[in-house]
């Protein structure tokens, strides 16, 4: 029972440490005007980008079947 309160201790210390130093490392984020912009486009990117994807994918095989039947077809 020791042995495991001892390593419940020993991580609260640890996780409570780490924490100290999340906040401390603040001081080295620089934050300008452009940050807002450059989140955004990411962002816009992160979820347009399946949208395009899945949008030329279907019009891709959307095409590919429509030969495939005019092929038959002749």
């Amino acid at each position: 029972m020791s042995k495991i309160f001892h390593s419940f201790v020993f991580l609260m210390l640890l996780a409570t440490t780490c924490s100290v130093y999340a906040v401390d490392s603040y001081r080295y984020v620089h934050v300008t005007i452009d940050t807002p912009w450059a989140i955004f486009i990411f962002l816009l990117l992160i979820i347009l980008f399946p949208f395009v994807l899945m949008a030329t994918l279907y019009w891709y095989f959307a095409v590919k079947k429509s030969e495939v039947k005019n092929a038959e077809h002749e």
